[in-house]
């Protein structure tokens, strides 16, 4: 039988299909949650809404569900999640199940690291919070930083705009300082739990094919000096306006020069030599933890 399951984040929610032996992508919605969260000191119905309808749309075609949210349902006093968990049960009739930071870096680094024999570090970064860890057979050190990609573009809303006006640098510099990271160093950072590889195939960067290991969910890599040259240049000189005007979702780009400085300040932290942008989320470890 095949199996939906729904990772609902901060800013994006992803949909993918297990059908017993593969995974598939089926769709990802943008809703910024973790945004409007911040601007109306709650959870927004529209948003709600959105995510609901989403469900019970796919409820017409498929029987067995998995739902669950990451950061920003984190965040809910008590008050909200319990107003939020039973109003999500009777409008859909499942149960939605809030991940823990700690589960939610398991299972994205056991999908992460499934064909790595190497040491290897992973970052797991969303819009409200950033997981990072060393692999090395098992995940031998690990940190975890509440803040995410839409904390960062609080501080620098012109990071939206067609080019950036703010630095690359200060923007960095301004990350580094407020996450922390593993004292454990790794050569290679994957990264994970976002639309890393979309990023990377879809804003005009330079890229690679993946020759340090073979992962049909990992195709490609980037050295780190190629990496810092083209985040400049996506920065200073790539329009965003256009890339926006050529997608199917213009709202996912909304924070992503935020999190090309997060992916440079967490290499430099570890030390990492090369980058393996990946399209890998939680859904490898949530169906081997439900099996």
């Amino acid at each position: 039988m095949k199996k939906i399951i729904i990772e609902v984040g901060s800013t994006n929610t992803k949909i993918d299909i297990y059908d017993g032996n593969t995974v598939k992508r089926l769709e990802e919605l943008t809703i910024l949650l973790k945004k409007h969260y911040k601007e109306n000191k709650h959870i927004l119905n529209e948003d709600i809404n959105i995510l609901i309808n989403k469900i019970n749309e796919l409820k017409n075609n498929y029987k067995d569900i998995f739902v669950c949210g990451t950061s920003i349902f984190r965040d809910l006093n008590d008050n909200e999640r319990i107003e939020f968990l039973t109003d999500f049960k009777n409008r859909t009739g499942l149960e939605f199940k809030i991940i823990s930071s700690l589960e939610e870096n398991q299972f994205t680094v056991l999908g992460a690291t499934r064909f790595v024999k190497d040491k290897v570090g992973v970052f797991v970064g969303g819009g409200g919070s950033t997981e990072i860890s060393i692999y090395d057979k098992k995940i031998i050190d690990s940190n975890n930083t509440p803040i995410g990609g839409l904390d960062i573009m609080n501080a620098f809303a012109d990071l939206d705009n067609d080019l950036a006006s703010t630095s690359l640098e200060e923007v960095m510099d301004y990350t580094e300082k407020r996450l922390d990271a593993p004292n454990e160093k790794a050569d290679i950072l994957i990264l994970a739990g976002g639309g890393h590889e979309y990023f990377a195939r879809n804003a005009g960067i330079e890229y690679e094919t993946n020759n340090l290991y073979s992962d049909i969910n990992a195709p490609i890599m980037m050295d780190i000096e190629t990496r810092i040259k083209e985040t400049k240049r996506f920065y200073e000189q790539i329009s965003l306006d256009n890339i926006r005007e050529n997608v199917s979702n213009p709202n996912w780009w909304y924070a992503t020069r935020t999190m090309c400085a997060f992916v440079l300040v967490v290499a430099k932290k570890i030390g990492a030599k090369y980058i393996v942008p990946t399209n890998i989320s939680m859904v490898y470890g949530i169906i081997d933890n439900n099996k």
